[in-house]
């Protein structure tokens, strides 16, 4: 009999494990092999993905903290034991990135002619532009918050820097007599403004000034008839999770916009401040923001790494930068009169993205809404962009009068208000939207779109591990699916069903759904597994997802290894799996990809005996996307479809450039270059591989060598 969960000591906290991929993101700050300004940005991307740790789960392990909980994760850790190690250890990363920065990117940028300058360091000309550009920019902007016993300390905004000022003021009397304060507090208009400030300099040479930096040169005009006498920025990061509890009684869309409302207030869960804050002000921050030990991170000089994505995008320098790897056309799309002509020969894989997402996912939705012989489109909608070319073509084909129904999934945490904005515009237009269903996150990616044609009524599928979000497309490598097969088009016609009518589906051909069938399914097909291995068959699984959480998935993978079979895991962040354990877990390894793209596909690969079922999906193998979402994942009934991912995972696995091997105790080490496995780089190869399917020789010269450098 199966055990429901693993032993405490067979499972790795799943807040350390998410802290061990940041660190590898950190490590690609750090190789010194990666142009600078890519360097730059992968400092970026850790800031950005700490905000949202923070936001989310740091706030979680306080609310448990506050809440008196004190049983033991999956782990063994209390929250109290969690949360110590968590701030130890991000402490110990943040250190390190300072360290990164000031001692080794700077220097460098600067050897580049990139600088950011102190105040002190700008010659007249750039003082007088900086001058010039505060009072007409920056003044009429700016908002001095005072802080004494008639202006209580003001509420910090979820990650604004704001300067705090210790004020002195001048002996004044008569009519220029007037209420005084010590203290101040500035929030900075970077909202509105950009945190680099590009200044004059020579031809050759990139010169900011952080806007920090530009109010706090000149806040004696803010504050006339004081002398400052110090004054240092901060950034408070708040509880900003979203648990809505719907009630069926209420409108989803208003109970999500309150709790919106309600995140600007959450409780602070890290306050980063300049070094040089006077202990008096750092005391009343603690005491007033109600913070702990655990809640203080002292920068150097610098908060707020996140925004250097501004300034990687404000220089325009090819190379510092990685060679250019434009999207590429899909063939069998490229050779078709129209993208249904085209689906219709027969299933088409999309990998995106080395294939251009615009010229087949969106090209798709807007020929649909073109095309007078579509009748309908179905569609769920999960993080929308703001300018979205997909949801603006679901608009123009409600308008012209087809039925189109989209799925808007209010709940997608940190897109929750451009959600709302785009539900509201196509509800105008005349598109049939749902909200998702009450208990559950809608995940799962598809679009329906059904044609009238000579022979009747066919129906075009499109589904995929990815949102559709042109935007993230372009950074994100994930999989999708054309088909016209028909037990794709039916079960896809009763899906939207479920998410719009609740109606109760007939038995799926093809597609299987969390939160019902998914769990079951992977489970039956690993049990496939272990019967195979215990009778001699080929046994192996290829698991690729963005995270591996679920202690009732990660045993039934150790049983699974303890029958013989072969599991390989391609993990991108949060692995709570021990691999590689003796007797527990030895035919088990997990590799981790860390590279240009984000890994987001998820592929589930069974070798069954010899005849082999690959399944793309929505969902990871995490308890959410299990039991609580409605996920979507199908098999790739295509053959030559399938042998395509199955190459793509080999690739992967095999990574000597971009590969880490997840050790027993949750350590990452980079794989090496041992002499037995060849230089491989598998995200470039994936990229060589769709250039050479799509034709296209000139991209540009300096592409190939680096392809040749790589791989």
């Amino acid at each position: 009999m199966s055990r429901s969960a693993p032993r405490p000591e067979h499972i790795l906290n799943r807040e350390l494990s998410w802290l061990a991929f940041n660190e590898r993101v950190l490590e690609e700050a750090e190789d010194p092999t990666l142009p600078l300004l890519e360097r730059v940005k992968f400092l970026a991307i850790v800031s950005s993905n700490w905000d949202e740790f923070f936001m989310v789960r740091v706030a979680g392990i306080w609310r448990q903290i506050d809440a008196g909980i004190t049983q033991p994760t999956a782990d063994g850790r209390t929250p109290r034991q969690v949360l110590e190690e968590v701030s130890r250890r991000i402490h110990d990363l943040a250190r390190r990135q300072h360290e990164l920065f000031h001692g080794v990117i700077k220097p460098r940028l600067g050897r580049e002619g990139i600088s950011i300058l102190k105040p002190s360091e700008l010659d007249p000309a750039q003082a007088d532009f900086v001058r010039a550009y505060f009072e007409n920019n920056l003044l009429p902007l700016v908002t001095p918050l005072a802080v004494d016993t008639g202006h209580p300390f003001p509420r910090l905004n979820n990650r604004m820097l704001v300067l705090m000022a210790e004020l002195e003021a001048e002996t004044l009397s008569g009519e220029d007599a007037f209420p005084v304060s010590e203290l101040a507090v500035i929030p900075i208009p970077t909202p509105v403004s950009a945190r680099f400030l590009r200044l004059p300099s020579e031809p050759g040479r990139h010169v900011f000034l952080m806007l920090e930096d530009v109010v706090r040169m000149h806040l004696d005009q803010v504050f006339r008839g004081y002398r400052i006498r110090n004054c240092h920025a901060l950034r408070v990061t708040r509880d900003s999770d979203l648990p809505v509890e719907e009630d069926p009684n209420e409108d989803l869309m208003k109970t999500v916009e309150e709790h919106l409302r309600s995140r600007r207030r959450g409780a602070v869960v890290r306050l980063q401040y300049e070094q040089g804050l006077s202990p008096n002000l750092l005391e009343m921050l603690i005491e007033e923001l109600e913070l702990s030990p655990e809640d203080l991170y002292p920068s150097e000089g610098f908060a707020a790494f996140s925004d250097l994505f501004q300034l990687y995008a404000q220089l325009d320098l090819p190379h510092l930068k990685d060679a250019p790897m434009p999207p590429l056309p899909v063939p069998q799309l490229e050779a078709a009169g129209s993208v249904f002509e085209a689906i219709a020969k027969h299933d088409i894989l999309l990998m995106h993205p080395y294939q251009s997402f615009d010229d087949s996912v969106v090209r798709f939705v807007r020929e649909a809404a073109d095309d007078p012989k579509v009748l309908a489109i179905k569609m769920t909608l999960y993080r929308i962009s703001t300018s979205s070319p997909i949801a603006a073509a679901l608009e123009r084909a409600a308008e012209r009068g087809k039925q189109v129904a989209a799925i808007v999934e209010l709940r997608a945490r940190f897109d929750e208000e451009g959600n709302i904005a785009w539900a509201r515009r196509l509800e105008k237009a005349g598109v049939h939207v749902v909200y998702g269903m009450l208990q559950y996150k809608t995940h799962g990616k598809a679009c329906l779109v059904i044609r009238q044609e000579p022979e009747g009524i066919r129906r075009y599928c499109h589904l995929s591990t990815g949102n559709y979000n042109e935007r993230t497309s372009r950074l994100y490598s994930d999989l999708g699916l054309f088909t016209a097969r028909r037990e794709f088009g039916e079960d896809l016609s009763n899906t939207f069903n479920v998410l719009t009518g609740y109606t109760r589906p007939p038995a799926l051909h093809q597609l299987i759904l969390a939160p019902q069938h998914f769990r079951p399914g992977l489970y039956a097909r690993i049990e496939r597994e272990r019967e195979h291995a215990k009778a001699g068959r080929p046994a192996r699984m290829i698991l690729k997802m963005n995270a591996l959480v679920d202690p009732p998935m990660i045993q039934r993978l150790y049983e699974a290894s303890q029958d013989g079979v072969q599991i390989d895991l391609l993990v991108r962040g949060t692995c709570c799996l021990r691999p590689g354990v003796p007797g527990l877990s030895e035919n088990i390894r997990a590799v981790s990809i860390i590279d240009r793209y984000l890994e987001h596909a998820r592929v589930y690969h069974f070798a069954n005996g010899g005849d082999p079922e690959t399944l793309l999906a929505s969902g990871d193998l995490m308890q959410r996307n299990l039991d609580n979402r409605v996920e979507i994942a199908f098999p790739l009934v295509d053959p030559i479809v399938a042998e395509q991912v199955l190459e793509m995972l080999e690739l992967q696995l095999h990574d000597t450039i971009k590969g880490r091997v997840l050790a027993p105790d949750g350590s990452v080490a980079r794989r090496g270059l041992d002499p037995a496995w060849p230089v491989l780089r598998s995200q470039y190869r994936s990229y060589e591989h769709a250039l050479l399917q799509s034709g296209v020789r000139a991209i540009t010269q300096k592409l190939p060598d680096a392809l040749d450098a790589d791989i």
